[in-house]
């Protein structure tokens, strides 16, 4: 008979015996208080590993009469969610079926808005977790009708409590009496970077690697040996989302040091898609008019990354957050669409003007749709003026040429064709 890791033998069994998230499940915390009161309802838990998002579900499922069902999105179908809504006929349904699919970010789009046929008629109740910021990579139908909800990673002080019991767990089922210092077991937890269930797992093999007979202290001098090659000193108690934060500022700084350390943080944690996701967003939001090029470059390492793996990955990865941390910076394309999208949802704009709507149907000109456009292409220089924006923001500037090279020379081109 196999052994549970202790991790999962350590699960905890009410919210109480969770490690941080006290804006979660403290006895003010909401999502406890919406549990308590009977409230079930379909939920994204979205952060780190290890910080309590499939404990929280069992933990619910069992303070409701509903049966639980555990699906991970990067091995289930669709026909694996059809079998379990075939249970809500039969007596182990009767309460309700509560589905947890973890890793929801692998279920493409399709998938996802398959979904909403389940829990629209209420038929599934819906739990799903997700390492990704949920409105990136949620369907927003989803995260429409979801209560959304972020864990954290444990802080140090947190944790250490689990690790005493941990270690105890292990000094009984071994009868064994080793020790360690609470200072050990908060630099175990700081290097997991606030990932208990890995703490657990850290301290379980440091317990088994030191001497039975010897080594009855566990000190920090155990770790190094233990965690070469995992990556987990990259995280120290940083939260991922931290790190793209600190990545991306430090790129639009024009700091190249600290775009590099970012970077290389990010990689030894093993977070290479979520790097090369960053770098693209970076492209074309911070350097953008000042260099168009970037996106198309970045993009190639970023392809050229994932083909390699890690560690070779680093590569072009570390070329593309140099070339983007050393480049000209400008956002005036995306302030442009920033300023477009408020006059959009201040109702401004709504009437095309006729001359530019589609003509290619029959009846079209009876509608006087095209009869005054002027084919730019038909005059010198491929321009012509006339009038694009709705009438009510006809004379409304949304983009403003930035002060680098590549903008005023854009400029200084168009100022020569439409004012000569």
């Amino acid at each position: 008979m196999f052994l549970r890791p202790l991790a999962d033998r350590m699960r905890p069994q009410t919210f109480d015996d969770i490690a941080g998230q006290p804006h979660l499940f403290s006895k003010n915390g909401l999502l406890r208080r919406m549990v308590q009161s009977g409230r079930i309802t379909n939920m994204i838990f979205y952060g780190p590993p290890g910080t309590g998002k499939t404990t929280a579900a069992d933990i619910i499922a069992k303070n409701s009469d509903m049966t639980l069902f555990r699906l991970n999105a990067t091995t289930a179908s669709l026909s694996d969610i059809k079998d379990i809504t075939q249970q809500t006929n039969t007596a182990i349904g009767s309460g309700g079926i509560l589905l947890y699919l973890d890793e929801i970010q692998y279920f493409n789009r399709k998938q996802q808005q398959s979904l909403l046929e389940y829990i629209e008629d209420g038929r599934i109740t819906l739990i799903t977790s997700t390492t990704e910021n949920p409105y990136f990579y949620i369907y927003p139908a989803i995260i429409s009708r979801s209560a959304v909800f972020e864990f954290k990673p444990v802080r140090p002080e947190e944790c250490v409590p689990v690790l005493q019991k941990a270690l105890k767990t292990l000094n009984e089922e071994n009868k064994t009496e080793k020790t360690s210092d609470d200072e050990t077991l908060c630099y175990i937890s700081k290097i997991c970077g606030g990932d208990v269930r890995r703490a657990i797992g850290v301290l379980e093999n440091i317990f088994y690697a030191a001497d039975q007979k010897i080594d009855r202290d566990l000190t920090d001098a155990f770790i190094p040996e233990i965690m070469r090659g995992t990556g987990a000193f990259a995280a120290d108690g940083d939260d991922h989302f931290d790190l793209l934060s600190a990545l991306q500022k430090s790129i639009r700084g024009s700091d190249p040091d600290a775009s590099v350390f970012y970077l290389a943080r990010l990689l030894t944690a093993g977070e290479l898609l979520s790097a090369c996701r960053r770098l693209q967003v970076i492209a074309s939001e911070d350097i953008g008019a000042a260099y168009p090029l970037a996106a198309a470059i970045t993009r190639a390492c970023c392809e050229s990354a994932v083909d390699l793996g890690l560690p070779e990955a680093r590569i072009p990865l570390v070329n593309a957050t140099v070339m983007l941390a050393t480049a000209p910076k400008s956002v005036t394309a995306l302030a442009a669409y920033d300023a477009a999208e408020a006059d959009i949802r201040d109702g401004k704009g709504k009437e095309i003007p006729a001359h530019i709507r589609d003509a290619h149907y029959s009846g079209a000109a009876a509608l006087g749709r095209g009869i005054e456009y002027l084919y730019p292409h038909a005059f010198d220089n491929d321009w012509v003026k006339q009038q694009y924006l709705p009438d009510d923001i006809r004379d409304k500037r949304y983009y403003e040429y930035g002060a680098n090279k590549n903008e005023q020379t854009a400029k200084a081109y168009w100022d020569k064709i439409k004012n000569k």
